[in-house]
């Protein structure tokens, strides 16, 4: 078990950024850990980490070993765990990231649906709308909104969201009511720079393709931070439909633009290209496919995953 133990201590050091932090999440002497990585080193022939005093930090033969070691550890965590639990439940911890806005509407509840199905799992959600390194930050699992391109990963589709352009009854009543996409050059809109084009406004109808340029005082990267500005009366807001959050049904915001098919885009879990899935970052895909395709449908989440 020793190289084990050495591989365990070398990702919690590399992930962390110290001796002491690691030692922590391993339950271990901040000692213990350091003489873990020092074992390795000298088994391997080569440096794992630049030491300082105030931090440790990866050397390019670290590096290119935390892009592999997770997944062995998982792997041998895998093997050890299926045969100990037998037709028991899955158990562990399952690291999982997610955008903040669609992980507060949609992750947190679909994990808490997952989690009573799996009671023995442990889950750390980590919600940021940054792109998080999988195997850099230990993460098993991510799920991602829109077309992203990254060889080393791989995604399954879980579905597809759509956008809406909304405004408050007060706005529109001060500044009038667009009837089309052309009507926006004379509208204050909201930018959301989490999109990939954060001021091009994409709207189709009968086979045509509408794209607006729009401007505005206000950009933020935030969907959910776009619809409070939104409800504020600031301007126009195009943004996911999972982020309005009750918004239209309250009377607090208005669908615009209705006979217009907005821009929609897909939902994917993603994780590690070249590893064994282990079961409970499979079972979680599963669960998430089935349990997106019910609330798409209006079930569990009416409207905020279907779009317009």
């Amino acid at each position: 078990m020793d190289r084990i133990d050495q591989l365990r201590a070398f990702v919690a050091t590399a992930q962390t950024g110290s001796f002491t932090a690691a030692a922590d999440q391993l339950g271990i002497s901040n000692r213990l850990t350091s003489k873990y990585v020092a074992e390795l080193e000298t088994r391997l022939g080569v440096r794992l980490f630049q030491r300082t005093t105030r931090k440790v930090g990866l050397t390019p033969a670290g590096e290119d070993l935390l892009g592999r070691a997770p997944a062995l550890l998982d792997e041998f965590d895998e093997v050890l765990s299926a045969v100990a639990e037998g037709s028991k439940g899955l158990s562990g911890i399952l690291r999982v990231s997610a955008p903040l806005t669609f992980g507060e509407v949609y992750v947190v509840g679909m994990l808490g649906r997952f989690s009573v199905v799996h009671p023995a799992l442990s889950i750390d959600l980590r919600l940021n709308d940054r792109y998080q390194d999988l195997a850099a930050e230990g993460l098993d699992l991510a799920f991602r909104l829109g077309h992203f391109d990254q060889a080393s990963l791989k995604v399954r589709r879980l579905g597809m969201f759509g956008s809406v352009l909304v405004a408050s009854p007060d706005y529109l009543e001060r500044h009038g009511t667009p009837k089309a996409p052309e009507d926006l050059s004379g509208h204050a809109c909201i930018v959301d720079t989490n999109r990939r084009n954060p001021r091009r406004w994409v709207f189709r109808k009968d086979g045509k393709e509408t794209a607006v340029t729009v401007t505005g005082r206000f950009q933020v990267n935030s969907a959910s931070a776009a619809v409070d500005l939104a409800v504020d009366g600031v301007g126009l807001a195009y943004v996911p439909s999972f982020a309005l959050r009750g918004n239209v049904e309250a009377g607090h915001l208005v669908l615009l633009v209705e006979d217009y098919t907005s821009e929609s885009a897909p939902v994917g879990a993603v994780y590690l290209e070249g590893r064994a899935i282990p079961r409970k970052v499979r079972a979680l895909i599963d669960f998430a496919a089935e349990d997106f395709k019910r609330s798409s449908h209006g079930q569990g989440v009416p409207r905020t995953l279907r779009g317009p």
